[in-house]
């Protein structure tokens, strides 16, 4: 398990240091994330001992959303402030979610032989 774990951890740290050498505008953990994608892709299946530790990260990341719930309550005014391009954004993200879902599911359901 500890061996997945820090394969867990290399995908995150090649994602980062691939993000910072070349000034990439997406998040060095979701280069990560991609990286293992592939390795899994290729491989075919998830081993159980990276299941079992995956499996450990996500019943904990709960705690992972303390310091951000800490910074919403610490910058309250300021929210408040921009209380309605904020809403607008939700607004329009949540629509064209659901949109693009909407479509996606449209596309790959249909019938192949059609």
């Amino acid at each position: 398990m500890p061996g997945y774990l820090t394969l867990i951890f290399v995908c995150q740290l090649l994602g980062e240091l691939v993000a910072g050498a070349l000034a990439l505008p997406v998040p060095g953990p979701v280069l990560g994330m991609v990286a293992l994608f592939a390795f899994l892709a290729v491989r075919g299946d998830v081993p159980a001992g990276l299941d079992a530790s995956a499996g450990t990260l996500l019943r904990s990341m709960s705690l992972l959303f303390v310091p951000a719930g800490a910074g919403v309550m610490l910058h309250f005014q300021l929210l408040g402030s921009a209380i309605l391009p904020l809403g607008l954004a939700l607004l329009a993200s949540t629509v064209l979610t659901i949109l693009v879902t909407g479509l996606m599911m449209r596309a790959l359901s249909r019938d192949p032989a059609e």
